[in-house]
C-alpha cells in the first residue's frame, strides 16, 4: 500500500449521495457490549464488534481531537490501508467531516484504550463513487480501530468565540462559580507568536474576570489543576479596538485572535448565606464530612471580628475554650449566626457581613472597640466542633411531644417580642416533631393534635404579620381539617382572605364562625371591615365599568351584595 495514500477524508459530496438522516450521539450508542460481542448502529447496516474493552465510562465527543491506530480492508479481506504499517497513529478531529461519516459516529461510541472492528455500509463510507484504485464503487468496508486517546476540546460559547482544549485533565469535577476567587496562571499570544499578557500568578473573582472576557468564561467550565490551550476570537478578546502595550505587556491589534494557555490552580469557594449577597462566606479551610449545624445546635468557635480598616473588634475563643454559642437564639449577630449554620466541623471561614446583618444602623459598643453605624464587617471563624439540637428521627414518641411544646413555648415567647419571623420557624419545628404521628398512642395522638392546632393557629398569626397571606390561609384550612369549628381558624383565614381579596371566601368563613360564636368581638369587627371592602370595590368596579360602557348605554353592573346580617 502507498504511503501517501488519501485516507481516511470523506468522499466529495458531489460524487457520493449522503442524503441519510443525521444520527444523535445516544442514537447510534450499541450500549453495554462484552468481548465478542456484535451490534448494529443506526439502521444502515453499519456494525460494531469489540474486540477489546475500554478503560473508564467517557467518550470522546463532537470537536474532540483524537488518535487511534486503525486497519482498514474490503469483505474479502484486502487491506488498503494501515496506520500500524506505517508506525504512526493517525490524529483528527470527530464530527468535523474530516473522515468518512462512519468513522464519525463510530469513534464516538469508544472508550480510551478500546479496540474494535467497524463494519461500515457504502453510504456511510465512499459510496457509489469509492476511491479509486483502491476502494471500489458500493463497496462495504472493514476498520480494525483502537482508540489510544484523544484530548478533549469544547466551544465553550457555542458560537465558536472561545475554543478550549484540555492539556492536562483536572481532579473531582466541581467547577468555579460566579462569586468564588480564583488563582490561575496564564499565557496570552497572538497568532504570530507575539507574546501580549502572561502571569504566573493571579487571583481574581469569576463574575468580575481579568485580562479579556475569555478568561471568566474558560475558568467556569474548568476543574482544579486542569490546564487548557484557549482560541480567542476577538469578541470575547480585546475586540475591535484591540489594546495599547502598557508596561510588561504588549499591544493587542484591533479584531486579533488570541492563543492562550490557562492553568486553574486553585479557588476559594464563597457562598451566598443569605442569597442576597449580603452575608459571603469565603472558605479558606475545607472542614471534614457533610454534616452542619442545625438550629438548636451549640457551636463551638474561634473568631476574630474586625472593621474594614482592619480593627479589631472582638476576639473570642483563642486564649482559653473555644467560644460557645446556641444557633438561632440571637446570642451573637444575625449574619454570623447564618454563616455559621452553613459550616462544617473544623472549617475556617472569612466571614463579610453587611449592616443589615451586622450591628445595623447604630454604633455598638463591643469588647475591643466601637463598632460604627452602617459598618460593614468581617469575621475569620473556625468550626471546631458542634453538638445538633435532636432530630425527630432520633426521638421517641412522649420526646417528640415534648420537644414539640418546647418549640411551641419558645415561639409564643418570640411571638411577644414582635420577631414573628423567628417564632414562625418555631412553630413550624413543632409542627415536624409530631407530624407523623402512626405510632403514639391514643393519648399521645391527642396531645400531638392539640399542639398542631395550637402551633398551625400562631403560625397563621405570624404569616398575616409578614404580610403571607397565602401561607397563613394555608395553615387556617390545616387547622379546619383537623377541627372544622375552629373559630379562631375560621377568624384568620377571613383575613387573610380579605387580604387576597377572596371576598366571598372571606364572607363564608365569618358567617361559619358567627354561627359557632354569635357574640364573638373580633370576628364581627371584621365583618364590618369586610362590608367596608366589598362597598370600596363595587364603587370602583363601578367606576370602572361605568367609563368603559358609558358611550355604549349599557347599564351599570349589579354591584357585589352581602348579607348584612350579624
Amino acid at each position: 500500500m502507498e504511503d501517501d495514500f488519501d485516507f481516511p477524508t470523506g468522499a466529495n459530496p458531489e460524487d457520493v449521495d449522503m442524503d441519510i438522516p443525521e444520527e444523535e450521539d445516544d442514537a447510534i450508542s450499541p450500549g453495554p457490549m462484552k468481548v465478542g460481542d456484535e451490534k448494529e448502529l443506526g439502521k444502515n447496516g453499519f456494525k460494531k464488534m469489540l474486540i477489546k474493552q475500554g478503560e473508564g465510562w467517557e467518550t470522546p465527543g463532537s470537536g474532540d481531537e483524537v488518535q487511534v491506530h486503525y486497519t482498514g480492508t474490503l469483505l474479502d479481506g484486502t487491506k488498503f490501508d494501515s496506520s500500524r504499517d506505517r508506525g504512526t497513529p493517525f490524529k483528527f478531529s470527530l464530527g468535523q467531516g474530516q473522515v468518512i461519516k462512519g468513522w464519525d459516529e463510530g469513534i464516538k461510541t469508544m472508550k480510551k484504550g478500546e479496540n474494535a472492528i467497524f463494519t461500515i455500509p457504502p453510504e456511510l463510507a465512499y459510496g457509489e463513487s469509492g476511491s479509486p484504485p483502491t476502494i471500489p464503487p458500493n463497496a462495504t468496508l472493514q476498520f480494525d480501530v483502537e482508540l489510544l486517546s484523544w484530548t478533549s476540546v469544547k466551544d465553550i460559547c457555542k458560537d465558536g468565540g472561545v475554543i478550549k482544549k484540555i492539556l492536562t485533565e483536572g481532579e473531582k469535577w466541581e467547577n468555579p462559580k460566579d462569586l468564588d476567587e480564583v488563582f490561575v496562571k496564564y499565557e496570552a499570544r497572538l497568532e504570530d507568536g507575539t507574546l501580549v499578557s502572561k502571569s504566573d500568578g493571579v487571583e481574581f473573582t469569576v463574575e468580575d474576570g481579568y485580562l479579556c472576557p475569555a478568561l471568566a468564561k474558560a475558568v467556569r467550565t474548568m476543574k482544579k489543576g486542569e490546564k487548557v490551550h484557549l482560541t480567542v476570537k476577538p469578541q470575547y478578546g480585546f475586540g475591535e479596538a484591540g489594546r495599547p502595550a502598557a508596561g510588561d505587556e504588549g499591544a493587542v491589534p484591533p479584531n486579533a485572535t488570541l492563543g492562550m494557555t490557562l492553568e486553574l490552580v486553585s479557588w476559594k469557594t464563597i457562598s451566598d448565606v443569605t442569597k442576597d449577597k449580603k452575608v459571603l462566606k469565603k472558605a479558606l479551610k475545607e472542614g471534614e464530612g457533610y454534616e452542619r449545624p442545625n438550629d438548636g445546635a451549640v457551636v463551638q468557635v474561634k473568631m476574630v471580628g474586625k472593621l474594614h480598616d482592619g480593627t479589631i473588634f472582638t476576639k473570642k475563643g483563642h486564649d482559653n475554650e473555644p467560644f460557645e454559642f446556641k444557633i438561632d437564639e440571637e446570642q451573637v449577630i444575625d449574619g454570623l449566626d447564618r454563616a455559621v449554620k452553613s459550616m462544617k466541623k473544623g472549617e475556617v471561614a472569612l466571614v463579610t457581613i453587611q449592616p443589615e446583618y451586622a450591628f445595623g444602623s447604630s454604633e455598638f459598643t463591643q469588647e475591643l472597640a466601637i463598632v460604627p453605624a452602617n459598618s460593614t464587617v468581617y469575621f475569620e471563624v473556625e468550626l471546631v466542633s458542634f453538638v445538633k439540637e435532636k432530630e425527630s428521627w432520633d426521638m421517641n414518641t412522649q420526646e417528640k411531644i415534648e420537644a414539640a411544646g418546647k418549640k411551641k413555648e419558645e415561639g409564643n415567647t418570640l411571638f411577644k417580642a414582635a420577631k414573628y419571623e423567628r417564632a414562625s420557624k418555631r412553630y413550624e419545628k413543632a409542627v415536624r416533631y409530631i407530624e407523623y404521628d402512626s405510632s403514639f398512642s391514643d393519648d399521645e395522638k391527642q396531645q400531638a393534635k392539640v399542639l398542631k392546632i395550637t402551633c398551625n393557629l400562631n403560625d397563621a398569626a405570624c404569616k398575616l404579620k409578614l404580610k403571607k397571606y397565602k401561607e397563613a390561609e394555608k395553615l387556617c384550612t390545616k387547622v379546619l381539617e383537623l377541627d372544622s369549628r375552629n373559630v379562631k381558624a375560621l377568624y384568620r383565614r377571613a383575613q387573610a382572605y380579605i387580604q387576597l381579596v377572596d371576598l366571598d371566601l372571606a364572607e363564608l368563613d365569618i358567617k361559619k364562625a358567627l354561627e359557632i360564636e354569635p357574640n364573638n368581638k373580633d370576628v364581627k369587627l371584621e365583618y364590618k371591615l369586610l362590608k367596608e371592602k366589598v362597598r370600596e370595590y363595587n364603587k370602583k368596579d363601578a367606576q370602572f365599568y361605568g367609563n368603559i360602557f358609558a358611550k355604549m348605554s349599557k347599564h351599570d353592573p349589579v354591584p357585589m351584595t352581602i348579607d348584612s346580617k350579624a
